[in-house]
């Protein structure tokens, strides 16, 4: 999803989405192996650690990831959002930014297709397949009206939820859980894979925890959290300046490096930060 530089697009009830694209995503690294149990106690498993994929947490994060992509905290109105930004991507579009250009898109409308046959977006998978990996919009006139139309439907929002989930949350969160990350880490885990991709560039998601591993151990290797996170937010920062579309790193800056100097490893409310400038805060 986006879009992380100054320019904005076109007018939205619900704000300005923050032009930016990923390369294709890979798969993420392995998860957490569930907790023994303890052979002393009656049939009680061993405690886990709160995650980003805590309700609660996985509503921030993507309220977090909203206010950057979209000055808005209400992430649930990005599902009939559709816009060229003009970065070569073809058409971006829905909550997480899904694009015509790069793959997930056409896996969308495939997913939806496949759960609600005659939807109004299936006539353009043949088209969508032809554009993939092009900023092309042959064959797709009248896509945007039929994706705005298609979003009031539950389950293409379903289907939306699902492969964000898929292909951009759960393979983050991981990750994150396998580094020994808290819910501030793997959120940070989960806006570079939304932003960058995982695929095998110098600045996707992959390559920049690579490059904070250099630096730093994670939890999992024996290292410090603050330690690790500060290196791995300045990789992502190095990352961010590599295209202008992605070049102001105020979700970095003014966002996640803030949670990060006051020790708010699990993303306690109330929480206040900005992002090119404008205030936003969760209660």
């Amino acid at each position: 999803m986006q879009q992380f530089s100054a320019s904005t697009r076109s007018a939205e009830p619900t704000g300005t989405r923050r032009p930016s694209r990923r390369a294709f995503l890979g798969t993420l690294g392995a998860s957490v192996a569930a907790a023994t149990m303890l052979a002393t106690l009656p049939a009680a498993a061993a405690p886990q650690a709160i995650g980003l994929d805590d309700p609660a947490k996985k509503e921030i994060a993507m309220r977090l990831v909203s206010s950057a992509e979209n000055s808005s905290l209400d992430w649930k109105a990005q599902y009939k959002y559709i816009e060229d930004i003009q970065d070569g991507r073809g058409y971006t579009a829905g909550i997480i930014g899904f694009c015509s250009g790069t793959g997930d898109m056409l896996d969308l409308v495939t997913l939806y297709t496949q759960r609600k046959p005659g939807n109004p977006l299936a006539r353009y998978l043949p088209a969508l397949r032809k554009v993939n990996g092009t900023d092309s919009h042959d064959g797709l006139d009248g896509f945007p009206s039929a994706w705005r139309s298609a979003a009031n439907d539950s389950a293409f929002q379903q289907a939306q939820n699902d492969e964000r989930d898929r292909v951009y949350f759960n393979p983050a969160v991981s990750q994150g859980k396998a580094d020994g990350l808290s819910v501030l880490g793997q959120f940070a885990y989960y806006d570079s894979v939304v932003m960058h991709g995982d695929g095998d560039d110098s600045t996707s998601f992959r390559n920049i925890r690579k490059r904070a591993l250099a630096k730093a151990k994670p939890p999992a290797q024996g290292g410090d959290e603050t330690n690790y996170l500060n290196a791995y937010l300045d990789a992502r920062v190095w990352a961010m300046k590599q295209e202008e579309a992605h070049s102001d790193t105020s979700r970095v800056d003014t966002a996640q490096r803030i949670f990060l100097k006051e020790g708010n490893f699990n993303l306690n409310p109330p929480l206040d930060w900005k992002v090119y400038g404008d205030s936003f805060h969760i209660g």
